[in-house]
């Protein structure tokens, strides 16, 4: 997979740059049809249709896939067809287990092609797209989709391009590093599938106009110091504006910063 610029027909296409998908063989329409279920575009708004989530609206519409997250059943099956999933920046893979005879979609690792057999169970070598608890993983092997606690579906390093490190293992904990950084314990009996998620230069890409992002269900953002005295602490003064960040409402911002309430699992933040 490579980045590809487009010809500049217009200003916003000489911006944009996206991946080159053709050696992939994507599927162009989803194959699982009873994997689908429709998905209503909230805005931001919640029950009472008050917005509690702030520059969301329009869109595409688009439909949800049922992606397997715990794949901690005893399964052989086989890579049917690789495809986009608009709900995530990764690529999923449709398989048909021989087990079960049954489809299901999981999270597509890199350099998973169609035809390759993938494997979940307790007692299953580590190779690439295999679900297997963290005892069975060698020292040193990326780990994706990984359960934080056991009988949980995977949580941790689902995003494109990620995964985990196993560090350390005991025969109650392993110490596992995410791309971030972070070092956290997780039990020894949790599952995970080995290899790295999919689609790994998705951030290299680049939209190229405002128009692509609210086909992606975004809506402008206005900063405050752009704004009058009256529609924002920020706004008015001559000149730039300095002093402390706050919010709409006047409270303080705390800059993304979160209480001290501290997980004992996690040993080192990023």
């Amino acid at each position: 997979m490579s980045l590809q610029k487009v010809k500049p027909t217009t200003s916003s296409r000489r911006q944009l740059i996206k991946l080159n998908q053709k050696s992939l063989s994507l599927s162009k329409k989803p194959i699982l049809k009873q994997k689908l279920h429709g998905k209503k575009n909230s805005s931001g708004r919640n029950h009472s249709g008050r917005i509690t989530v702030f520059h969301k609206g329009g869109g595409v519409k688009k439909k949800y896939r049922d992606v397997l997250f715990s794949r901690t059943f005893n399964s052989t099956g086989i890579v049917c067809s690789l495809e986009h999933d608009p709900n995530r920046n990764a690529y999923i893979a449709a398989i048909f287990d021989f087990i079960n005879f049954d489809f299901f979609y999981m999270l597509a690792p890199q350099n998973l092609k169609i035809g390759d057999i993938v494997k979940s169970g307790l007692e299953i070598e580590p190779s690439l797209g295999n679900s297997l608890p963290i005892s069975g993983i060698p020292i040193g092997t990326p780990i994706y989709s990984i359960s934080p606690k056991v009988a949980e579906e995977g949580k941790i390093s689902r995003a494109a391009g990620t995964f985990s490190i196993i560090k350390e293992k005991t025969d109650k904990y392993t110490l596992v590093e995410l791309s971030s950084g972070e070092q956290r314990y997780v039990s020894s009996k949790c599952f995970a599938s080995v290899g790295e998620v999919s689609k790994e230069l998705h951030f290299l890409t680049r939209l190229g106009k405002a128009g692509q992002s609210r086909w992606l269900n975004k809506r402008p953002t206005v900063r405050g110091v752009a704004m009058n005295p009256i529609d924002h602490p920020h706004g008015g003064g001559e000149g730039k504006k300095s002093g402390n960040s706050r919010t709409p409402w006047g409270k303080p911002n705390l800059r993304g910063k979160t209480s001290n309430s501290k997980n004992k699992l996690i040993i080192k933040k990023k």
